[in-house]
């Protein structure tokens, strides 16, 4: 009897630490029950209830769409703590993939296969849908200092995962600001898309035999890289931030070596 109290203790403590330890263990259990209904979806064999359809017949060559872009931003909030509560409160209607912490820890917060609300309203190429055809990571970072070794090491290994298992295009590794120029700056003219480029994702450039012909619209050359350039100026500093970040601030102008670098993006894309 005498030890019962201790007992009590004992499954206090426990029921604490489990607590601390599992913060989100209501919005865990809010992402297993809407993943549950739309697996009950995909289960259902159609309706035919769209004109001129009069049969259903379930053909057996099919598999789940997959992403086939990257999408990179930064957080701009204060911590990884900040960012996982605004993911998990249904009012924010904004979420991603993936979370990497400063300290390279990496967080998974939605199943690849589903469509994450981490673009918003975007364009690159032809795809106006960048939700439905990319995969979200979110850098804690507030925009106005370098990423951390340790946060860009996980990254990399993270894309490369990605990349073979998806088989992700070279070029498709873009930021937020690149498919959203008049709108956002993420992942900011700190990030290090050129170490990442050597590593095979997304693209850089290499001025060495480009020359820039006569009459050369940039323009043009932006829309071929992918670039949605309604408003050029907000187009031409998300390259800038994205290519040449130590001229991302001054002017909306390329300069004939800027020129040379788009050139030379434009010939790789």
């Amino acid at each position: 009897m005498k030890a019962f109290p201790h007992l009590l203790l004992l499954l206090a403590a426990v029921t604490i630490y489990s607590c601390a330890h599992q913060p989100y263990a209501a919005t865990n259990k809010v992402y297993r029950k809407q993943a549950k209904q739309y697996a009950s979806i995909i289960r259902q064999q159609p309706v035919n209830d769209i004109p001129p359809v009069s049969a259903w017949i379930g053909t057996t060559n099919f598999n789940l769409r997959k992403p086939n872009y990257v999408i990179i931003h930064h957080t701009a909030q204060g911590s990884c703590d900040s960012t996982f509560r605004t993911f998990t409160l249904t009012r924010t209607q904004v979420s991603a993939h993936y979370v990497i912490c400063s300290d390279g820890t990496v967080h998974h917060m939605l199943n690849d296969y589903l469509r994450a609300w981490h673009a918003g309203a975007a364009k690159w190429g032809n795809v106006t849908d960048m939700n439905s055809a990319s995969i979200g990571i979110e850098l804690d970072n507030n925009g106005l200092t370098s990423f951390q070794p340790e946060q860009i090491n996980s990254l990399i290994v993270l894309l490369d995962t990605l990349r073979h298992r998806y088989n992700i295009p070279t070029a498709n590794f873009i930021g937020h600001g690149d498919i959203a120029p008049s709108r956002k700056v993420d992942p900011s003219a700190y990030f290090p898309w050129q170490q990442l480029s050597e590593k095979g994702f997304g693209l850089w450039y290499d001025t060495t035999a480009i020359i820039v012909p006569e009459g050369f619209n940039a323009l043009q050359a932006l829309r071929i890289v992918g670039y949605d350039t309604r408003d050029s100026s907000a187009t031409i500093k998300a390259f800038k931030r994205h290519f040449i970040p130590a001229d991302s601030t001054t002017g909306t102008n390329l300069d004939e070596g800027e020129k040379k670098i788009l050139i030379s993006i434009m010939q790789k894309s």
